[in-house]
């Protein structure tokens, strides 16, 4: 019991845990809480059960590291489950709650496995193409063992998305998440603040409708040059809105144009994207679908040449090429006039970063930008018509701003797939090996037992 040894003989390594799930367990001195709400009859039940052996081996390694993991069943331990839910303000049964000092993480279960869908005739396969278990239980436990929650401030006063709305309109689905994803939400006006705070993480400016004032718009941009994050998104209208951050925009490479990016869609006002461009934003959301309603086009512009470090500016995600950019926005259904339409590809998401300027030796925070041409994509009425890609989106993005892009760097784990061809011949030969002969010993073995007995 007390001495044994351990190998893991698997040709997939299905279960094993990366060296960096294994440095970071190492480096850990804190008690983390696992409890697991789930089915027992779940498709992912065992797999979710043989990781979470491997992360308890791991930990009992680690001197200060208390790892506890208790399963809880929704269908029989009721009591325990109605505790709990209130508990943790649980609303659905087959989640995952990481709980260390205060701080809580929930991991969905149906976000554990990636899945592709093939049309075969008239049905729709769903095939299992990627375990993301380890990456999110480890990013769920860096998470609720820093010391530290960053802070974000969403910008209020000028028609901004509220983060108390209960309504389609509002934010307030998207600001629990953030919380239970142990980040600080506050509101941010700066009419009254006359400045940034000092303790601010990330500024997000969700859908203006209104201007902002020249001083206001001048904080934003000195926040900028001292190596801020700011999460924009914007809202298209005809005739288009004026911000006044428009300018300010341009100076950092990206152009806010009136136009609306068209494409793949179910009704005609929306878009769905599936494809992405080149970054750690959008790295981890492949076979992932995000749904924008109506997005403004965002698209990069060649910033000053007197700029001696430019900022970077990449592209998130656009249309495609059967897509276009939509000039006349009361146009229903919307369809492509190629007098004053732009043909596809179209951004409506892009990201920058500018480093420290040339010359100086000390490291200094890059600059950090997202700009989205839509922000009611994951308001309350976007969030409650099940499109978790959004979600994904928007938390992906956010991460990238307060630099949570570590959790983590870990590549889902594919299942494997024995393909077994056989012959109908060589089927009955292993029939006959694994089936026939040994129950034949066995009868010839009893009946030697009972022939002896009688003598």
């Amino acid at each position: 019991y007390r001495h044994f040894a351990r190998w893991d003989l698997s040709q997939s390594d299905y279960y094993r845990l990366s060296d960096k799930t294994r440095s970071l367990l190492a480096s850990l001195g804190a008690e983390v809480n696992i409890l697991v709400f789930f089915q027992k009859n779940h498709e992912l039940y065992n797999d979710v059960r043989a990781v979470l052996k491997e992360y308890e081996y791991e930990a009992a390694k680690v001197r200060k590291l208390r790892l506890n993991v208790e399963f809880v069943d929704p269908d029989r331990d009721l009591a325990r489950v109605r505790e709990l839910k209130q508990k943790y303000d649980l609303k659905d049964t087959n989640v995952i709650v990481f709980e260390s000092a205060n701080r809580r993480k929930y991991v969905e279960v149906k976000t554990l496995m990636d899945y592709d869908y093939a049309l075969t005739g008239r049905q729709i396969v769903k095939k299992t193409s990627g375990f993301r278990a380890e990456q999110l239980l480890t990013s769920a436990i860096q998470s609720v063992t820093q010391s530290t929650w960053p802070i974000v401030y969403f910008l209020a006063g000028h028609g901004e998305r509220d983060l108390d709305e209960t309504k389609p309109s509002g934010y307030a689905d998207m600001a629990r998440l953030m919380r239970r994803d142990n980040m600080e939400v506050k509101p941010l006006f700066l009419a009254e603040q006359r400045g940034i705070p000092k303790d601010c993480s990330a500024i997000v400016v969700a859908g203006p409708d209104r201007r902002l004032s020249n001083a206001e718009v001048d904080i934003l941009s000195k926040y900028l040059d001292r190596n801020g994050r700011v999460f924009f998104l914007f809202d298209p209208s005809d005739p288009p809105r004026d911000t006044g951050l428009e300018k300010l925009l341009e100076t950092w490479g990206v152009r806010l144009c009136p136009e609306v990016a068209m494409g793949a869609t179910l009704t005609g006002r929306e878009l769905i994207v599936s494809g992405y461009g080149d970054h750690p934003i959008t790295r981890n959301l492949k076979k992932i679908v995000t749904m924008f309603y109506m997005p403004r086009v965002i698209e990069p512009v060649g910033p000053p040449d007197a700029l001696a470090d430019k900022p970077k500016v990449s592209v998130l995600a656009s249309n495609t090429v059967q897509g276009w950019a939509e000039a006349n926005l009361k146009q229903n259904p919307p369809r492509y006039d190629p007098d004053v339409d732009r043909l596809g590809p179209v951004p409506m998401a892009v990201a920058v970063e500018k480093g420290s300027a040339g010359g100086i030796e000390v490291e200094i925070k890059p600059t950090r930008l997202v700009v989205i041409g839509d922000s009611y994509f994951v308001s309350n009425g976007s969030m409650g018509s099940g499109v978790g890609g959004n979600i994904d989106f928007f938390m992906s993005a956010l991460n990238w701003l307060v630099e949570r892009e570590a959790l983590m760097a870990i590549a889902p784990k594919v299942p494997g797939v024995l393909n077994l061809a056989m012959s109908r011949t060589q089927k009955r030969v292993a029939y006959l090996v694994i089936v026939g002969i040994p129950a034949a010993l066995a009868a010839f073995l009893g009946l030697a037992v009972w022939i002896r007995r009688r003598r």
